[in-house]
């Protein structure tokens, strides 16, 4: 997720995606994402054991800011908010 401007970025894990989102939108979640405004899904990715999508998470957490930027332009090369698309 990132704000407005595409100028923070914040990689999280949830096991419902919409519901989370939508709690970040409405503020409803403490931290970061709050503090930052950081409110569009520029990318997502799913998976159907969560300890894969934690060894992800922790993967994309430890990257560089470059390498999160490429990784989302090769997915939403505008930064659209994907949100109504899940």
């Amino acid at each position: 997720m990132t704000n407005k401007g595409n100028t923070v970025l914040y990689t999280g894990v949830t096991n419902d995606l919409k519901r989370r989102v939508c709690e970040h939108k409405e503020k409803l979640a403490e931290g970061f994402t709050k503090k930052y405004n950081a409110v569009k899904l520029v990318y997502h990715e799913v998976f159907n054991d969560i300890r894969d999508a934690i060894t992800r998470e922790k993967q994309i957490k430890g990257g560089s800011r470059r390498k999160k930027i490429d990784m989302i332009n090769s997915f939403n090369k505008k930064w659209k908010d994907l949100y109504n698309e899940i």
